[in-house]
């Protein structure tokens, strides 16, 4: 199918008041349970990584350990600091969930199906700019956490809050220059359109670097270990979230995991052919059409998920300026360069010159090996040991110069105690 006839929308709009509310109903349901299984499935699979037992006690297998986690939350008490401004700080957790479930709106699931007798798309409904709507309304929850950490009168919150201020604004730019590479080469805005553009070969192929910068950008995005600086529990104790407890704590862990949802579904979306079946099972004739292709889906949102966890088992914190050179001087100039190649090759295939495909593909991994390259030489630089500088004299160190004797600290030296001789004493008397 063809991108001009896949940007139809005419599909949307027409569905019943009752259809509109059970779709509504269904992808709350299912982002309400995914948060569920994925923290049970986050420890379970990060207890294999690392080799420790994991949660096995309440229920079978622990199975219940999410379930239990919840009951105990609810049952907290909440505490409002004393010095939080308590409107804003009331509204935080809100703004920050909100916009992470308004973005499954545009969310393609599946194909057309009959639902009573109704045949209707698998989805909510569709944009001609689905894709911009998705990026604009993750955006405010990022207001959530500042604010969260600016309402609450403390230190540390408020740094959370200004570092995820910084994360947002690094990587939401290399990740909107992902979009508009699968933009130029899909031709429409609308998630159905991009899903139907990938029939035949899947972006990620077609596009490999920019599926890599969103992959990384999408970690960034969600605050998610290594990326995870506003929360920083050895620098920052808790981060923004530091001062909230009960069912406002668990907002925010609710709207950390169903950003995680979010951005896998869009990744799935962009580049991995949405609800399409991958090969071999492409070659049913039934795989692409029914409910099948929601399972398809649904396993490829849980392969991004288990990267997730992946992720943090693996790989220790960045330090902030890492995280803002990976930011600014990768992945922001690398994502320049390819959407002039994609445009350029875009450019001679509306010529007539059809050697888009080939091109996108070479010009990919070039790109792709480039990036790498860059980031390999990056991590190298910054384990290599400072070069020693000359050698500096110890600063002079007074024990008692506040008025009462101290300990030294590293580097610095007790000057050496001389005892007065006889001479000494004779030649201060005489000064004297």
């Amino acid at each position: 199918m063809t991108a001009a006839a896949a940007a139809d929308l005419s599909a949307f709009g027409q569905d019943p008041w009752w259809l509109v509310i059970g779709k509504s109903v269904a992808i709350f349901a299912f982002l309400m349970l995914t948060p569920i299984v994925a923290i049970l499935a986050e420890r379970k699979v990060m207890a294999w990584m690392q080799m420790r037992i994991g949660p096995n006690r309440i229920g079978p297998w622990g199975m219940l350990q999410s379930l239990a986690d919840g009951i105990k939350l609810a049952l907290k008490e909440g505490i409002i600091p004393a010095a939080a401004d308590k409107p804003v700080y009331l509204l935080a957790p809100v703004i920050a969930v909100v916009p992470a479930i308004m973005a499954f709106a545009v969310i393609p699931f599946g194909p057309e199906v009959s639902v009573f007798g109704h045949w209707t798309p698998l989805q909510l409904t569709d944009l001609p700019v689905a894709v911009l709507y998705i990026l604009a309304v993750t955006s405010v929850g990022v207001y959530g956490i500042v604010l969260a950490g600016w309402s609450s009168g403390s230190t540390y919150p408020l740094l959370g809050g200004l570092r995820s201020t910084a994360q947002v604004i690094s990587y939401e730019i290399a990740m909107g220059l992902t979009f508009a590479a699968v933009f130029l080469v899909a031709g429409t805005m609308s998630t159905s359109g991009i899903v139907a553009a990938q029939d035949g070969l899947w972006y990620v192929f077609l596009l490999l670097p920019s599926f890599l910068i969103y992959v990384t950008s999408m970690v960034g995005e969600t605050n998610r270990a290594p990326f995870d600086l506003p929360e920083a529990e050895g620098e920052l104790v808790g981060g923004f979230h530091t001062e909230y407890s009960s069912l406002r704590f668990a907002m925010f862990m609710l709207a950390e995991y169903i950003n995680m949802v979010t951005v896998s579904a869009l990744a799935t979306t962009l580049f991995l052919g949405g609800w399409h079946a991958p090969w071999p099972l492409n070659m049913w004739d039934g795989a692409n059409s029914g409910w099948w292709p929601v399972l398809w889906f649904t396993a490829k949102v849980w392969a991004f998920l288990f990267l997730f966890i992946w992720l943090r088992s693996t790989l220790p914190r960045l330090r902030y300026d890492q995280f803002m050179n990976l930011g600014w001087k990768i992945l922001i100039p690398a994502s320049l360069l390819w959407v002039m190649v994609v445009a350029a090759v875009r450019a001679l295939r509306n010529a007539g010159h059809d050697t888009s495909t080939i091109a996108l593909v070479g010009a990919g991994v070039l790109v792709a090996l480039a990036v790498g390259a860059l980031v390999r030489r990056m991590l190298r630089r910054l384990a290599e040991p400072a070069p020693p500088g000359p050698p500096t004299a110890p600063p002079a160190f007074d024990p008692m110069a506040g008025g009462f004797p101290v300990p030294p600290m590293p580097g610095q030296a007790v000057p050496a105690f001389t005892r007065p001789t006889a001479s000494t004493s004779v030649q201060e008397d005489s000064d004297a």
